[in-house]
């Protein structure tokens, strides 16, 4: 995997961060007000609110590999912790309160810690592609300005981990071709699809108070797994020609 790329990926995107106006007058009706506000607090504990690294039993076999990898998810971690902070900002704005535990997150740790951190790896970028459908909602019936400009910013930060989560697969050469390839998306899109439900089963009430829907949401979860696929696949096919290559013309 290209470190350096990453390394200046999150280097320059710290650098280059327009703050929402938190002093702008607040627009959410008042009876939109207490769903949206419920949804963004248990948002800002999900979403780097928690430990900011990675926590399975395992983790260091991922970190260690070398000095450039560990610094990489440092980073990264270190917008998500960004990401709790701007939700935090929301919260504060609009008169709520930081929560510290829920049943989904508790399990989501519980999890992350359990099954490795090949799975963990997973989870979390599965929930970076379910979570940018709900910022996309969120940002599309925003009736706040500076709900919106939180919005964008994560959703700048978003694409950018789902593209390192594609390069860091794509390094591994987990998506095979045959029936190991198929087995692998399969278990992406179970595992998808009910990372996306558990998302709108706690935040079903928040996203509709604001005008957003289930087919809205869901249509949009199809397509971030759809467009992650494809895209791994395109950037496996160069590393595919390579072995081939490699195959056919071997050493004297």
């Amino acid at each position: 995997m290209n470190y350096a790329k990453w390394l200046a990926h999150f280097g320059r995107n710290r650098a280059h961060r327009p703050e929402p106006d938190w002093a702008s007058p607040v627009t959410v009706h008042p009876v939109v007000l207490p769903p949206l506000l419920k949804s963004i607090e248990q948002f800002r504990l999900g979403d780097g609110g928690g430990p900011a690294s990675l926590i399975a039993h395992d983790a260091d076999r991922f970190k260690n590999r070398s000095e450039e990898l560990r610094q990489i998810v440092d980073m990264w971690f270190a917008e998500e912790a960004e990401h709790a902070r701007l939700l935090g900002c929301v919260v504060k704005r609009f008169h709520g309160r930081y929560i510290t535990a829920h049943w989904s997150f508790t399990a989501f740790c519980c999890c992350r810690r359990i099954f490795g951190v090949r799975f963990e790896l997973q989870v979390l970028l599965l929930t970076e592609l379910v979570s940018t459908a709900y910022y996309r909602l969120l940002r599309n019936h925003s009736p706040d300005g500076a709900l919106t400009a939180m919005c964008e910013l994560i959703l700048r930060d978003e694409a950018g981990h789902v593209a390192f989560h594609r390069d860091r697969l794509a390094d591994t050469g987990c998506l095979a071709s045959g029936l190991a390839g198929a087995v692998w998306q399969a278990q992406f899109w179970l595992f998808g699809y009910a990372a996306a439900t558990i998302l709108w089963v706690n935040h079903r009430p928040g996203l509709t108070a604001i005008g957003g829907s289930g087919a809205e949401y869901f249509r949009d979860v199809r397509r971030q797994l759809r467009r992650f696929i494809f895209s791994l696949k395109r950037a496996m096919a160069p590393i595919r020609i390579k072995a081939k290559w490699a195959v056919a013309t071997p050493c004297h």
